[in-house]
């Protein structure tokens, strides 16, 4: 545990990369598997990660990115792009509960009471809201990412400032009912970039916890 906070205390928002060090591809797979265990409202996971390599690509995308996320996606090893699922209906959930029931190995009317609580809710919802539903399960999976990093020693910015719309059209996202919710580059700090030698400001305990 004490690893752990060590780990949160050294990351920081990368604002320049070193492009000449890359992520392994072992080290990306760990990263991979941690998304993919990620805590997730009743286990829907309704949305699905885009992990950029090629300089085509990033390229491409980089363009529909403000400011410095432009020199941030360039340079960082890889790019992983958050897509959560649009209008997520009946059909999200029967296809759950069959790998449920395949990977469990139980009948699916086994596992009806919980198919119909899920799609109970998300009838409830109209579509924007089940679109922010989704939105959020996107940023408890880009959180995973960021901390798992932190343990391995890399380095993960997390960025919202991107023109989304531009993203989905270069990612063909819409024809895929998605949309890219957030973006976050993983990579190796440069050693000339300053703010890995600030000090990490956050509030107090005091202030941040109320115990009742």
């Amino acid at each position: 545990m004490k690893e752990y906070i060590e780990s949160l205390n050294w990351r920081y928002a990368a604002k320049k990369y070193d492009a000449a060090k890359k992520v392994s591809k072992e080290d990306l797979e760990t990263l991979k598997q941690a998304v993919r265990l990620s805590v997730s409202s009743v286990g829907l996971q309704p949305y699905k990660v885009f992990v950029v390599e090629s300089d085509e690509m990033r390229n491409k995308l980089k363009t529909a990115a403000g400011g410095n996320n432009q020199n941030i996606i360039a340079d960082s090893s890889y790019l992983f792009v958050f897509a959560n699922e649009l209008n997520v209906n009946d059909t999200h959930v029967d296809k759950y509960i069959s790998t449920i029931s395949q990977v469990r190995d139980v009948a699916p009317e086994a596992v009806k009471g919980f198919s119909d609580y899920i799609s109970g809710y998300l009838a409830s919802l109209t579509e924007e809201q089940k679109n922010i539903w989704t939105a959020k399960q996107s940023y408890i999976a880009l959180s995973t990412l960021i901390n798992t990093a932190a343990l391995l020693r890399i380095d993960a910015t997390p960025m919202e400032g991107f023109d989304a719309q531009e993203f989905n059209k270069i990612l063909g996202l819409d024809e895929l009912g998605l949309n890219a919710a957030v973006i976050a580059a993983v990579g190796y700090r440069h050693e000339e970039d300053a703010m890995q030698h600030a000090v990490k400001v956050r509030k107090p305990l005091e202030e941040l916890f109320v115990t009742v």
